[in-house]
């Protein structure tokens, strides 16, 4: 019926949605992008995170859980590859965290926006726990047999949500009165978020 698959879309938008908004290295990342080198760095950043989900959300619809749980050595290489970009990024954070920032209006040193949006991709997809989670999401509120158009739309609303919600973070963060708090307090706060990136990354390659 229109009406299950309707309320199917509305719940699993809303489930995309808390796992958007819940704190991670994804926050951490666009966070800082914002804050330290511009709003349209820190956009593309969420754009790489956006379509990185669109990946994650097409892949679990055609089957990747079951692959990953079919073949276990698959899920513990991503699983290492990884934890081991994020430790890469925590290690870039926390070598540049006492270099100060030469701040020229809204933007700091910009990353460009194919950097910007790589570095948000790669760190998107580097996180095989998405895709799971998304399976997870699907398996719980999809019949088994759904629509066709439904694999091109709910890997389109896991992208408008990503980047929707960080889009959000990012031009909240890039106004000028958290930019002036950002710079005053930023080796603390890069060593902080390095030292959460790091734990992740540890986490993510330990976890079983």
């Amino acid at each position: 019926m229109l009406s299950e698959t309707v309320l199917s879309i509305i719940s699993i938008t809303g489930a995309i949605a808390l796992g958007a908004m819940s704190p991670g290295q994804s926050f951490i990342l666009v966070a800082r992008t914002a804050v330290a080198s511009s709003r349209g760095d820190g956009m593309a950043v969420a754009l790489g995170m956006g379509v990185g989900c669109f990946v994650f959300a097409l892949l679990a619809l055609l089957g990747l859980q079951s692959l990953l749980l079919a073949l276990p050595w698959l899920y513990g290489t991503l699983k290492l590859l990884g934890g081991a970009y994020l430790i890469y990024l925590a290690f870039n954070m926390l070598r540049g965290a006492n270099r100060p920032l030469n701040v020229d209006g809204v933007g700091g040193q910009p990353l460009g926006w194919r950097k910007a949006f790589t570095t948000g991709l790669l760190t998107q997809l580097g996180n095989p726990n998405t895709a799971i989670v998304f399976a997870s999401v699907f398996a719980a509120l999809l019949s088994h047999a759904i629509a066709p158009w439904m694999y091109v739309a709910l890997p389109l609303i896991a992208l408008a949500v990503d980047v929707a919600w960080y889009a959000f973070v990012a031009f909240v963060l890039s106004s000028p009165r958290p930019r002036r708090i950002y710079l005053h307090f930023k080796a603390w706060f890069d060593r902080l978020s390095g030292g959460v990136l790091a734990l992740l990354g540890i986490k993510l390659m330990l976890s079983r």
